[in-house]
């Protein structure tokens, strides 16, 4: 049988973003947060949207972590370029989420407070989130 050709480079491609995340999918250090029930990319600029809604919210009282980062480079080729020519310039960045990542934590905060600047956060990004407050909450 004949083997396929391999060619010296490879292009970075995509990827696929299939199965549940393996890691940060507890809550690690706050008391309350938000968890991805999709699969996307997140770009840089949602994740200061959504961060920007919730700090804001909370008046500056308490803490806020971001538990993603954007280190995915997605690259685009600039209008009317021929095909050929190698490989488009970084455009922007974006974080791979996938189905149970915690995204933001907040604690210092009473929970109904925390509760609404999350659902305010949640607004911002393009994935379905679900609430969650840590086990050892005391009311």
């Amino acid at each position: 049988m004949l083997q396929p050709k391999r060619t010296k480079f490879r292009k970075a491609q995509k990827g696929r973003m299939k199965g549940i995340s393996q890691r940060g999918h507890q809550l690690s250090n706050g008391m309350f947060g938000i968890k991805s029930l999709d699969s996307k990319f997140i770009t840089s600029r949602q994740i200061e949207a959504a961060r920007i809604a919730a700090t804001r919210y909370m008046k500056r009282e308490g803490q806020l972590w971001i538990k993603i980062f954007p280190d995915k480079p997605i690259t685009k080729k600039p209008l009317e370029v021929r095909m050929g020519k190698g490989k488009g310039a970084p455009e922007y960045f974006v974080a791979v989420v996938k189905p149970g990542r915690i995204l933001f934590e907040i604690s210092g905060v009473p929970l109904d407070i925390a509760k609404e600047a999350l659902r305010l956060a949640a607004q911002k990004l393009p994935v379905k989130t679900k609430f969650m407050i840590a086990r050892d909450f005391q009311a």
